[in-house]
């Protein structure tokens, strides 16, 4: 039994596949293949189920390929320890972002990085909540910042800031004149979300559940459209198409000529936004590095958390 085995079988257990296990382990399937085929075999058990369309993991296979995940960070803990005698920030940190923080955070967030711990490089994945809890648990992520509430996955967690949410509308608009719109006045109003899947969609929907139904003959409810992301949305509100919730940091510093963002009345809903990383991650300087990047940008307009 090696590493490598271990690595490829938690390779395919999370493709679902051997071609693309075999692809990002940077070998070919054959190879992949004969190790995961020989290591069934020493320990007498079968870990996958060959099926013409997706392979799926036997009951067994699950128990294996966790503690084969949890060999495979301990052994990487080993080099960690060694790094962090030397400089514990030296060398890439992995992170991970929900869409609608990556794009407004990340400006002032690279440069304070580059500026502060330029030994400590990030490599940056943005993706849905779900699928970074999915790669923080297989060691795919070493940290990912995201919004609350989500699975309780026994991650360590750090909260970072509470965001407002703030209403988009036309420059034409009548909310366009106000100083502040109550969630109650966005009712009647044909409202613009993000597709399924996005955790700030479901934010949204809290604030103003009845769009949930979806439905053009809904009481107060015109009909509601779905954007692939927030600048697109954005963009429809811009040409008239309806109305918007977006986050605070997304607000653009330099007014908008088509484009007005106001202010919620009290009560503001608010997301809370937090960095969250595996307990058994060594690298506690790297963490803490990160978390001070974090605070050092202008972040106008939220409430910073320590």
């Amino acid at each position: 039994m090696t590493l490598t085995e271990l690595r490829y079988i938690v390779a395919v257990a999370r493709e679902r596949h051997f071609g693309r296990a075999a692809e990002a382990c940077h070998v070919s399937q054959p190879t992949l293949s004969v190790a995961i085929k020989k290591l069934e075999e020493e320990l007498d058990v079968k870990i996958f189920e060959r099926g013409a369309a997706e392979v799926t993991v036997t009951p067994l296979g699950e128990d294996i390929v966790r503690q084969a995940q949890s060999v495979i960070e301990q052994a990487s803990a080993i080099k960690e320890i060694a790094k962090r005698g030397k400089d514990p920030l030296a060398g890439a940190l992995r992170l991970g972002l929900i869409y609608t923080i990556g794009p407004y955070l990340l400006p002032q967030l690279v440069k304070s990085v580059i500026a502060h711990y330029p030994q400590m490089p990030l490599m940056l994945q943005e993706n849905f909540t779900v699928k970074l809890l999915e790669m923080l648990r297989t060691g795919e992520l070493d940290c990912a910042i995201m919004a609350e509430p989500f699975p309780d996955t026994g991650l360590a967690i750090a909260p970072l800031y509470d965001e407002p949410f703030v209403i988009a509308a036309p420059a034409s608009h009548p909310f366009a004149q106000r100083s502040e719109i109550s969630s109650q006045e966005l009712k009647s109003e044909t409202m613009l979300l993000l597709g399924t899947g996005h955790c700030f969609r479901d934010h949204v929907l809290e604030v103003c559940p009845e769009f949930a139904r979806f439905s053009s003959d809904a009481e107060g409810i015109r009909k509601s459209f779905e954007g692939s992301s927030l600048e697109t949305i954005t963009h429809m509100v811009a040409s008239g198409m309806g109305v918007t919730v977006v986050p605070g940091l997304s607000v653009p510093a330099e007014p908008q000529t088509h484009l007005r963002f106001i202010p919620f009345a009290a009560p503001v809903p608010t997301r809370r936004v937090v960095l969250a990383w595996r307990r058994t991650f060594t690298r506690y300087e790297a963490i803490a590095a990160l978390r001070n990047a974090i605070y050092d940008c202008a972040l106008d307009g939220v409430t910073r958390l320590s």
